[in-house]
């Protein structure tokens, strides 16, 4: 499903229009960036919780060249799923 999909799954599902459900996902995905980028997570009772971690630097290799990369070290974007969401995830109904 891409955003455009997600957006209509949920107008049909609320009975708001589409252009209100892109402000309010926009506005949802311009709201978590930014508590992450501020250091803080995101927690979604039920669904999941949006954090971030650490990446220690560390050294790759160029594929083309052979040559050893340096990666710096940097925080990543993660996503823990909640109990419910595992549940509905993993349950056999359709």
């Amino acid at each position: 499903m891409n955003k455009s999909e997600l957006i209509k799954s949920i107008s049909d599902k609320s009975g708001l229009t589409q252009t209100d459900c892109a402000k309010a996902l926009d506005a949802f995905i311009y709201t978590v960036s930014n508590s992450l980028k501020s250091g803080n997570d995101v927690r979604l009772v039920g669904f999941g919780t949006f954090g971030t971690s650490k990446r220690a630097a560390t050294t790759a290799i160029n594929p083309r060249t052979r040559q050893p990369i340096k990666v710096p070290a940097r925080k990543v974007a993660k996503f823990k799923a909640g109990k419910t969401l595992q549940d509905v995830v993993n349950s056999s109904k359709k």
